[in-house]
């Protein structure tokens, strides 16, 4: 008998200082990667799924962006400064 699945796992990569596309205040977002991985007798094997999204510590609005725009986003620098990206943009003070 062969016992195979997946397993998921959940990476906080940063938190980010957004204004929320959603409820429009300027808040901390967590940006988030997950991973599902292939299992064999509970052991994985190899990651067959990777998605990233923010999620507004405000409203609790989460929002998917594409591996690209996550490394975007982790390039910015803390000051704050950078483009709008699907419909957040960083807080400026």
């Amino acid at each position: 008998m062969i016992i195979f699945g997946t397993k998921g796992y959940l990476y906080q990569l940063a938190i980010l200082t957004l204004v929320c596309g959603q409820c429009g205040n300027p808040s901390a977002h967590t940006l988030r990667k997950r991973v599902t991985k292939f299992t064999l007798f509970f052991v994985p094997l190899f990651p067959f799924s990777t998605k990233y999204a923010t999620q507004c510590s405000f409203c609790g609005a989460e929002q998917k962006v594409t591996k690209e725009q996550a490394e975007q986003l982790l390039a910015q620098p803390s000051s704050g400064h950078g483009s709008q990206t699907l419909g957040q943009q960083p807080y400026q003070s």
